[in-house]
């Protein structure tokens, strides 16, 4: 606890917020790019305690918000079948298809299970050798490490009846698109530290260069995020647009080698689909060439598949930080973390969960936020 207490010591949070304050003399807007970041922010009200003028936007940061509808869709398809055991991490199994869930699917017999390590899955086929065992790999960057091992293991013991569905994503190429819409109000980025702990931040300065736009690469404290928001608003004030470490405990320039290593031997990148943006070029991860018979999506042929929106669900522009969650007519009624109409309002990072749970109230009337 003495750990986590350092990081959201009151008097140091006071300290950094009256700093922010001394230096703010322009209205800014920072998007923060990860749900976990969010979350923090929200619940610890920080976003209400900036300057006036300095506005955090809220970014497409929850890995489950953002796997499309179309593959979520493929993983109910999967999961129903007799022969199968479909494993996924918890956020997953309440996010809704088009028509169910995975939960309501387990409700109805199918043999949906939770794990929490992918390792778990590969154990899984090795004691169920009559049975296909899947295992649902999304994520960011983050997760893209222990999936590429799991498929390296299952490799290494010669098993047939394991299978991953990938749907991982790239977030350089997501905030360059960002970046390039031209509703795009947004002057600088709090970048992902648990992303950059794996990839390091060399992706990130191009980007900065090119678009002139400040990235700081930030934790997920209370402190992190004041100090990373100070960071950001100094290089705004003065006109400097870097990449910047506040993260300097966990991030590396380089990242982490060995897991970098991974990932491009087990994954190639490819073109992905983002819920609520759309297909952004080179921005996700597809198994290469060598391990695409351990590739579920090709092992069960679901093609075909089409999926149809919730009309009244607004979560493609929660999604973009075009709107808040407040600005929708079904939050917290419609739309509840009991009964979630999209998947920002089921997982632990989406942005209508952390709204909801903070106990933000909707507003009747609300202006673009980005």
């Amino acid at each position: 606890m003495k750990y986590l207490d350092e990081y959201r010591d009151p008097v140091l949070a006071r300290k950094l917020l009256d700093e922010i304050h001394r230096e703010t003399t322009k209205p800014w807007s920072i998007m923060e790019v990860c749900g976990g970041q969010t979350h923090t922010i929200v619940r610890q009200g920080i976003d209400e305690l900036l300057p006036e003028g300095v506005r955090l936007i809220h970014g497409p940061g929850c890995p489950v918000c953002v796997t499309p509808l179309e593959l979520i869709d493929k993983a109910l398809a999967i999961a129903a079948r007799p022969e199968v055991i479909f494993t996924s991490y918890g956020d997953m199994l309440r996010v809704p298809g088009s028509d169910t869930s995975l939960l309501a699917l387990k409700g109805r017999g199918a043999d949906v299970r939770v794990v929490y390590s992918p390792v778990e899955a590969v154990q899984m086929a090795i004691k169920n050798p009559d049975r296909e065992v899947v295992f649902f790999g999304i994520g960011f960057e983050t997760t893209a490490p222990a999936n590429a091992m799991s498929v390296l293991q299952a490799e290494a013991l010669g098993l047939t009846n394991f299978s991953i569905l990938v749907s991982h994503v790239l977030v350089p190429p997501a905030i360059t698109v960002i970046l390039e819409s031209p509703a795009c109000q947004v002057q600088s980025f709090l970048a992902a530290g648990h992303v950059c702990a794996v990839m390091g931040w060399t992706e990130y300065e191009p980007i900065a260069e090119r678009y002139h736009v400040p990235i700081v690469v930030t934790g997920f404290e209370p402190l992190d995020l004041l100090e990373g928001v100070l960071m950001a608003i100094r290089q705004l004030e003065s006109g400097r647009a870097e990449v910047e470490n506040q993260y300097v405990r966990a991030v590396q320039r380089s990242g982490n080698t060995h897991a970098i290593d991974v990932i491009r031997r087990v994954f190639a990148v490819s073109d992905r689909t983002w819920r609520g943006i759309g297909t952004i070029p080179s921005s996700g991860l597809r198994l290469a060439e060598a391990y695409r018979r351990f590739d579920a999506e090709t092992r069960f042929a679901v093609t075909g598949v089409s999926a149809v929106e919730r009309p009244e669900c607004i979560a493609g522009a929660i999604l973009q930080g075009v709107k808040l969650p407040t600005d929708c007519p079904a939050y917290g009624t419609l739309c509840t973390p009991r009964m979630p109409l999209g998947a920002p309002m089921v997982s632990t990072e989406g942005t209508c969960a952390a709204f909801f749970g903070a106990g933000r109230k909707r507003v009747e009337t609300s202006e673009v936020r980005a």
